[in-house]
């Protein structure tokens, strides 16, 4: 999880990424945001981010996001 934050923090610089729960929803993670946070988890994770997976709900927290992950990785 750490490394997923280093990643936001990276991705959205001066954002509380670990405590934000609206990321989308407060459009800190803008469209262009979530395609290179998508890259970088799939290559951080080895993972494939089907564009299903797209949804405001995978993305609002830093939470979600490891929720995604790591059932992604399990997959």
């Amino acid at each position: 999880m750490e490394r997923l934050i280093e990643i936001l923090e990276e991705i959205v610089p001066g954002e509380d990424v670990r405590n934000c729960t609206t990321l989308v929803d407060d459009s800190i993670l803008d469209s262009f945001a979530i395609i290179s946070l998508v890259a970088a988890l799939e290559e951080e994770y080895d993972i494939t981010v089907s564009p299903a997976e797209l949804i405001p709900d995978n993305f609002n927290s830093a939470e979600a996001l490891w929720s995604m992950i790591e059932r992604l990785m399990d997959e």
